[in-house]
């Protein structure tokens, strides 16, 4: 039987110190609230719905008092789960006994269970190489592929995942010459960040890409506008310097933001005008970034084709301005 009283301290630990909270050792958390079994292979997050997925899932069937609760867990996903059953019930203005009944409507065995698989979602989004890597991998055909036809499966259910109205918002957004727009990513995934900032420069004028160093973000940061854009790029391991920076730029600057994540979202997705979660398991050492990619290459050329008179123009002003005499193409 756990301890009341640590369990309410941790749990206001969690919701008053989400920033920390998101980077300690979690087997910590495990260990006080004292769960009597771990998670085996058949519950690893890649084999279940997550808990966000569930409550969207059970909408329609919500009764109003439900509805709240259900908003309350969303609105700080994924720490308002980690609150008591009592805390969470005080902030949703329902009863213990309605959480109860809600966690169960959503298809999970009770409370304790609703909290374990959010901390699993959080470990699933803190894995490194390492531990994503299974040694006892199949493959079938030949290891490329194999590769191939992994990659070709999660672009499939990244088509699935952004629905057509919001590709076409990002695209509005990302095209409105109006805004500026400002691209970044984490320490890997700023690649995609930069490919889709190279692109849009060939399309339209107000882009920039902000660099590595932070110390240089200030810049940027006093330039930003109300209304124009800041798109972000973060996948698991999610950086705290990005956080930070979306919070600034959403908050005191009421610039728009929008986030490509993986299905466990960015802390970031709390400041963000559209979230474009993407698939990025690839059942091997690395996470793949294909499908991102893909994403980033349709939205660079749909803005391209939309509005290919001024593309065109540009692109033939951006190369009477070349100072080599290197291919033209790219």
């Amino acid at each position: 039987m756990r301890n009341g009283r640590d369990h309410e301290n941790l749990h206001h630990f969690a919701a008053h110190h989400r920033e920390y909270f998101f980077h300690i050792n979690i087997s910590f958390i495990d260990w006080k609230l004292n769960f009597t079994h771990s998670l085996d292979e058949t519950r690893r997050i890649e084999a279940t719905v997550l808990v966000r997925n569930r409550i969207e899932n059970a909408a329609d069937t919500l009764t109003a008092s439900e509805r709240k609760l259900a908003a309350a867990i969303l609105s700080d996903y994924p720490y308002a789960g980690l609150a008591s059953i009592q805390e969470l019930a005080k902030r949703a203005e329902v009863s213990p006994p309605s959480i109860s009944r809600f966690v169960t409507k959503i298809g999970l065995g009770g409370y304790q269970e609703f909290q374990r698989d959010l901390i699993a979602e959080i470990k699933e989004g803190q894995r490194s190489p390492p531990e994503i890597h299974r040694g006892d991998r199949s493959v079938d055909g030949g290891y490329l592929r194999d590769f191939a036809d992994r990659a070709s499966a999660q672009m499939a259910i990244a088509s699935e995942a952004i629905t057509e109205a919001q590709f076409a918002r990002v695209c509005a957004l990302l095209s409105d010459s109006r805004r500026d727009v400002y691209l970044v990513g984490g320490r890997i995934s700023d690649t995609i960040a930069r490919h889709l900032s190279f692109h849009l420069r060939q399309s339209r004028q107000g882009v920039y890409h902000l660099p590595e160093n932070t110390e240089v973000w200030p810049e940027y940061l006093l330039r930003m506008k109300q209304g124009d854009v800041l798109f972000m790029v973060d996948f698991r391991r999610y950086q705290t310097s990005l956080e930070r920076l979306s919070d600034k730029a959403s908050k005191e600057l009421r610039a728009r933001v929008v986030l490509m994540t993986d299905k466990w979202l960015s802390p970031i997705a709390k400041h963000a005008t559209e979230v474009m979660p993407v698939p990025i398991e690839s059942g091997t050492l690395w996470d793949t970034y294909t499908p991102a990619l893909a994403v980033i290459e349709a939205i660079a050329t749909k803005i391209a084709e939309d509005n290919f008179d001024q593309t065109r123009a540009r692109i033939q002003a951006w190369d009477s301005f070349r100072l080599t005499n290197e291919d033209h193409s790219q």
